[in-house]
């Protein structure tokens, strides 16, 4: 398969010829995509290591200053560096935000409502020792609004299904001058971002080390992405996931028709499928996998339905979106 070989879609529910309609035509192209910040090479190099959210998490509960104090390299454990990665890495899964007093000088940085849920003492999985909540953190570093534009165009924009480091880096170049043209981005940064990436999701090889080098990011263990034989493309993982639960799934999709702001109580297929930055491009799911998601998470809970309305399949639901997804999310983990 080539470099230039595209993202397939494999519908088994849906019809791929109703894509040819004209009025879904329009309505995928109608929503309006909140893109990214132009934000890059902000991770000092490093991608996220084990424990580093959580360890971010728990030292901004104390003091909102610390990544700012002349010891954080002390009280954090790590090098200058990584002090500002982790800062940045815990701000990019918005697991905490950025708060400034008027006329303040500094910016402090606190927990968010999402962070505590997850990763407070008695959270959700403090500890991230479900492999849902890597997925959960994923979804959150790429929604709206995301600090991680390489990231995001990868995952969101990017249609290639086999890649090569230099046709990403081509792809993503055209993007930012296109997105952002009024904002001057070094080479450097873009190639440094690429490789922070495929570091995070992919790993790298150490004949001295593998193990450890495995076990470097967390989010290599999730099979995004995978290389390819010659050491020299990869590709995305497209369709089913083992270790991503349904409610993930929907709770994404909530969150998503969340993100239209339309205060609607649908949302077609093909725009959780295909519109830039929804669940189906950036899990990297096939139709099949999302309704079959949708159709579990349905069997147990009646505030969501799939609907057939000329010939366009939509998810229902009863309740607003954001509410209903945090419902699903804490069933989920009290569940498990």
């Amino acid at each position: 398969m080539s470099a230039d070989t595209q993202l397939t879609k494999n519908p088994i529910h849906i019809q791929t010829d109703l894509l040819k309609d004209t009025s879904q035509k329009n309505e995928i192209s109608s929503i309006v995509s909140q893109h990214p910040q132009a934000a890059f090479a902000r991770h000092e190099t490093f991608h996220p290591r084990f424990g580093w959210i959580k360890k971010g998490f728990d030292r901004s509960q104390h003091n909102s200053n610390v990544f700012l104090r002349d010891d954080a390299t002390t009280i954090l454990g790590v090098g200058k560096n990584m002090v500002r990665s982790i800062r940045y890495w815990c701000a990019a899964f918005k697991v905490l935000a950025e708060t400034q007093e008027k006329n303040a000088r500094i910016k402090d940085i606190v927990p968010t409502s999402f962070g505590a849920r997850l990763l407070a003492d008695d959270g959700w999985d403090p500890y991230l020792e479900d492999p849902a909540s890597l997925w959960l953190l994923h979804w959150y570093l790429l929604k709206p609004s995301c600090l991680a534009t390489t990231w995001y165009f990868t995952f969101a924009c990017f249609k290639r299904a086999e890649f090569s480091i230099e046709s990403l880096y081509n792809a993503l170049d055209e993007y930012v001058h296109q997105q952002f043209p009024n904002h001057s981005v070094a080479e450097s940064s873009l190639q440094k971002d690429i490789f922070c990436l495929l570091h995070m999701y992919v790993g790298v090889k150490s004949r001295s080390n593998a193990i450890e080098e495995m076990l470097d990011s967390p989010f290599t263990a999730l099979g995004l992405i995978q290389p390819e034989s010659d050491n020299k493309h990869y590709s995305f993982h497209v369709g089913y996931k083992n270790t991503l639960p349904p409610e993930i799934i929907v709770a994404a999709c909530l969150e998503f028709a969340e993100s239209l702001g339309k205060g609607e109580r649908t949302i077609s297929i093909p725009r959780l499928m295909y519109e830039e930055g929804s669940p189906g491009t950036i899990f990297k799911l096939t139709e099949s996998t999302l309704i079959d998601a949708i159709e579990q998470v349905t069997l147990a809970d009646q505030r969501l339905s799939l609907s057939n309305t000329a010939g366009i399949i939509q998810l229902t639901f009863t309740q607003h979106p954001a509410d209903l997804a945090e419902a699903l999310l804490n069933q989920y983990y009290q569940h498990d």
